[in-house]
C-alpha cells in the first residue's frame, strides 16, 4: 500500500497548546505513555490520568494496545517538547481517520510509523479507540478536511 499521496495533517508542526482539545488530550496521554515506557514506569497508568480528566479512562487499554502495536516510542516527543514530532502528527492523523472508520487511509498513515504487520495490528485497537472516544463525546478533527 502506498503511503505517498496522503495529505499532510494540517496541524503537523503545531505546538501542543494550539491543538484542538481532543487531540491535546490524546497527545498528553501518548507522551505520558512514552515517558513511562522509557523510565520503566507503568504505561497504562500514565495513559489513564489524562484520559480520566475527560471521563475516558476506559480508552486507555485500546490506546495502549495501539501504541504497543506500532512500537515507535523513540519517534515520539517528551512531555515538554515545544512542537509535535512527525510521528505524533501521523499517529493523531491515523487515530482521527480510524475514528471515522476510514480503515484504508488510517492503515496508510500507520504504515508511515511501522512495518506492515505492525500497522495492521494497530488498526483494530485504533478503530476501538475511535469508537470509545466518539461514544465518550471526544471527536477528533477530520484530518482530510481543513474545516472540520
Amino acid at each position: 500500500m502506498a503511503t505517498r499521496g496522503l495529505p499532510s495533517w494540517p496541524l503537523a508542526d503545531a505546538a501542543p497548546e494550539d491543538l484542538p482539545s481532543a487531540e491535546g488530550v490524546l497527545l498528553d496521554a501518548v507522551r505520558g505513555w512514552v515517558e513511562a515506557t522509557r523510565s520503566g514506569g507503568s504505561p497504562i497508568a500514565a495513559l489513564r490520568l489524562p484520559l480520566a480528566t475527560e471521563g475516558l479512562a476506559a480508552a486507555a487499554p485500546a490506546l495502549d494496545a495501539l501504541l504497543r502495536a506500532l512500537a515507535c516510542p523513540g519517534a515520539m516527543g517528551c512531555r515538554l517538547c515545544p512542537r509535535l514530532t512527525p510521528a505524533e502528527g501521523s499517529l493523531l492523523m491515523g487515530i482521527g481517520l480510524a475514528q471515522r472508520a476510514t480503515r484504508r487511509e488510517a492503515l496508510a498513515v500507520f504504515l508511515r510509523l511501522a512495518p506492515p504487520a505492525s500497522a495492521y495490528a494497530a488498526l483494530g485497537p485504533a478503530l476501538a479507540l475511535g469508537l470509545i472516544l466518539r461514544r465518550g463525546g471526544l471527536l477528533l478533527a477530520n484530518p482530510l478536511r481543513a474545516n472540520s
